[in-house]
C-alpha cells in the first residue's frame, strides 16, 4: 500500500497517453462543464496529475479564470506543464491535505479522481473548505466499485490469477475502493459543507487495441509497482495476459467496455 500514490518513472507518460483517453477525458469534460456553469473566476485543482483535467478547464472557463493545479507527485506535474502552455495556469506542488493557501482565496476546488488516493479524506475536505470563499464550491468525481468498470476488473482479475498466493489488490483498494455514497456525503458534510449532491454518470470506454488498457494499467499505474514487487521481470507477461483478458470477453478490434463513477458537488 505504500506505493499506491507513487506516480514516478515511466509512469506519467504512460498514464497521460493510454489512460487519459481510455477513462479520464470524459469524466475530465463533465467536470470543467460544471465549472463553467459557476463562473468561477480562480479554481484550485488538487491532485492535478498530468493535467487532464486542467486542459478541459483551459478550454471551458472564461479568458480571465486563472487556475492553480496542485499535485503531491512532481513528476506528475513536471509531465502536466509540458502539456499545457498556458499563462492561466500555475502548478505547485501540495498535498491535498495541508494546502499551502490562505483561507477564503479560490472561488472552486476540484479533484478528479484523487480522494480516493488521500489518507486522512476528512482533512482534505477540511482544507478544500478552509481555501474557499463564502459561497464557494467543491466539485470532485470518485469510481464507483470495480465491477462497473470492466476493463479495471479485467485487469485486476487478470494480475491477480498471475500472482494468486499474494495478488496485487491497488485497482480494487484504492482508486475503485471509495464509492460507498452516503459514506462519501457523511465526510464530506462533516468537513462543513451544505448542499451536498451525488450524480452517477454511466459511460463507455473505448481503446484502439486490447493492449490499450492493458498497458495504461498495469505500467501506467501503481499496479506497476505491486507487480514488480513480486516479481521485477513479469511485467509484460502481466500485460500480456491483462490483454488476453479483455481480448477474451471483447474481441481483437475496438475494445468497448463499461465505466461509471460518481460526481459529488458541494458548496
Amino acid at each position: 500500500m505504500t506505493t499506491d500514490t507513487v506516480f514516478s518513472g515511466s509512469i506519467p507518460s504512460l498514464y497521460d497517453r493510454y489512460l487519459g483517453p481510455l477513462i479520464f477525458e470524459n469524466y475530465a469534460e463533465d467536470l470543467a462543464k460544471r465549472l463553467a456553469a459557476l463562473n468561477a473566476e480562480r479554481v484550485l485543482e488538487t491532485a492535478a496529475g498530468t493535467g487532464i483535467v486542467t486542459r478541459a478547464l483551459l478550454r471551458s472557463l472564461p479568458a480571465g479564470a486563472s487556475i492553480v493545479a496542485t499535485d503531491l507527485n512532481q513528476p506528475m506535474l513536471d509531465h502536466a506543464a509540458g502539456q499545457v502552455p498556458s499563462g492561466r495556469v500555475s502548478w505547485q506542488t501540495a498535498d491535498a491535505q495541508a494546502l499551502p493557501f490562505r483561507d477564503r482565496s479560490f472561488d472552486a476546488v476540484v479533484c478528479q479522481f484523487g480522494v480516493m488516493f488521500f489518507p486522512d479524506k476528512q482533512q482534505a475536505y477540511r482544507e478544500a473548505r478552509r481555501v474557499l470563499k463564502p459561497g464557494g464550491h467543491f466539485i470532485f468525481n470518485v469510481w464507483d466499485g470495480i465491477e462497473y468498470n470492466e476493463f479495471a476488473d479485467l485487469v485486476s482479475t487478470a494480475v491477480a490469477d498471475m500472482f494468486a498466493d499474494d495478488p496485487p489488490r491497488f485497482l480494487a483498494r484504492t482508486p475503485y475502493g471509495y464509492h460507498d455514497q452516503q459514506a462519501v456525503i457523511a465526510e464530506v458534510r462533516s468537513a462543513g459543507f451544505t448542499n451536498v449532491a451525488v450524480e452517477t454518470l454511466t459511460r463507455r470506454s473505448v481503446a484502439p487495441t486490447c493492449r490499450d488498457p492493458a498497458i495504461g494499467f498495469c505500467q501506467g499505474s501503481p499496479l506497476r509497482s505491486e507487480i514488480e514487487a513480486r516479481d521485477a521481470n513479469r511485467l509484460a507477461e502481466a500485460t500480456e495476459a491483462a490483454a488476453s483478458k479483455i481480448s477474451t470477453r471483447f474481441g481483437n478490434g475496438t475494445v468497448d467496455g463499461m465505466m461509471q463513477a460518481h460526481v459529488i458537488t458541494a458548496s
